[in-house]
């Protein structure tokens, strides 16, 4: 399992190769960085990894606006810029896709959640989900594609159940990318067939003789037919790791202290803010590891992403509590004063309670909402922000600083980076 600690997240930084990661990132075996649990987190900003990636590279190897972790890096970006935008509305259809929405099942098949559907590539997608709550990029848009297209189960649903599963499970990028999967926030369905599979991943994954196992054009007919593939699901597969809507009591989350707050000025961590703390916080503030109950009652999350956002957050607060919002906002009426770093996941909660400080961003705030993420790249690229200027590594003497013009198209760009990156 993935390490929660800083130094666990800089050694992963420091060991990026980036030659190696635009070249081969589209492979189940590629050179990803792995890095996403602890931008989910808020262990590391957008600028701390483009930095130290950056760092990192020998001096003829250095990354400018067009290398592909920044354009990578860019999908998080447009994720959040949409999130921002849209609200709940990224939770439904953005316009239909090849079905109405009401010909989808809800609810993701058991076969398919115990790991028995009998097609390798699915099988193994889902064990390896359980087994390290991670999943590369390629693996989730074909299991995406899989439950959407083929066994018609409708987007949310399966958005829902992976998102508890994934240590780097956010809103935005997870539910966004199951809607460019569906259709139903891109022209077109995202379809794959086996030699798709027997070109990125290793042969335990390879899908020949199935029912993906047939041209582009036949797939496209099938996704849009009302009808759910035929299916021989095997009689053995693995179990679901539950997912539990509090903390396990390992991690010694306990109840609000009112006592310990009057008159005090607080910094809260909360699942998404476990950065290090800020440099200027007065010596005498006191650090709380807030967990709101009803956030974790809409999405429960496994075992092992509790672990990791407990773990962490014991590295910055021994206080950690778990409450209701009516019972945050209560026990926090007798601060001095409360503050903690804004996410969009918890937004609406704390801004009942405390003051948000932005969380440090890598690209310029896009006002007007975009349709696509060209159109987004096209407006950050016009003025690149101090942030991502300062992230890339410095010009060669005597040659100017590259811009981030779009890079150009390439038959992977339309394909969205679900794990960031």
């Amino acid at each position: 399992m993935v390490a929660p600690t800083l130094a666990a997240a800089q050694a992963r930084l420091a060991a990026v190769d980036a030659r190696a990661y635009a070249r081969t990132r589209n492979a189940l075996d590629g050179a990803v960085t792995g890095l996403s649990p602890w931008i989910t987190h808020g262990v590391l900003t957008l600028p701390q990894v483009l930095a130290g990636i950056a760092a990192a590279q020998p001096a003829d190897q250095r990354i400018d606006g067009q290398h592909k972790l920044v354009f990578e890096l860019g999908w998080r970006g447009y994720f959040q810029h949409v999130w921002s935008h849209r609200g709940d509305a990224i939770l439904r259809s953005l316009h239909e896709g090849p079905l109405p929405d009401g010909a989808y099942a809800r609810g993701v098949p058991l076969d398919v959640r115990e790991a028995r559907t009998g097609l390798p590539v699915i099988d193994q997608a889902v064990r390896t989900l359980y087994a390290t709550g991670t999943l590369h990029n390629h693996a989730r848009l074909w299991l995406a594609s899989y439950l959407v297209h083929l066994r018609k189960v409708h987007w949310r649903s399966g958005a829902e159940w992976l998102i508890g599963h994934l240590l780097d499970g956010d809103v935005a990028s997870n539910h966004l990318s199951w809607q460019w999967v569906a259709g139903t926030s891109s022209h077109k369905p995202y379809l794959f067939n086996a030699d798709n599979v027997a070109c990125h991943a290793p042969p335990a994954w390879h899908s020949p003789g199935t029912v993906l196992d047939v041209p582009y054009e036949l797939l496209d007919r099938i996704a849009r037919l009302p009808r759910p593939v035929p299916t021989q699901p095997l009689p053995q597969g693995v179990e679901e790791p539950p997912l539990l809507s509090s903390p396990p009591a390992a991690l010694e989350f306990t109840s609000p202290d009112a006592a310990l707050l009057q008159g005090r000025d607080i910094w809260l961590v909360h699942p998404w803010a476990l950065g290090d703390l800020p440099a200027e916080l007065p010596a005498d503030t006191v650090v709380l590891g807030l967990v709101v109950n009803e956030v974790h009652n809409l999405r429960p999350w496994s075992a092992a992403r509790w672990q990791f956002v407990g773990q962490r957050m014991a590295e910055l607060t021994p206080h950690r509590w778990r409450a209701t919002a009516r019972d945050w906002r209560q026990v926090l009426q007798g601060a001095r004063s409360v503050q903690t770093t804004g996410n969009l996941h918890l937004q609406r909660t704390l801004d009942t309670f405390a003051t948000s400080r932005p969380a440090e961003a890598l690209f310029p705030e896009v006002d007007r909402p975009c349709t696509s993420f060209s159109q987004w790249w096209t407006r950050v690229s016009r003025a690149p922000s101090p942030a991502l200027l300062a992230a890339l590594a410095p010009p060669r003497s005597g040659e100017p600083h590259e811009s981030i013009d779009h890079p150009p198209a390439r038959p992977g760009d339309r394909r969205p980076r679900w794990h960031r990156p």
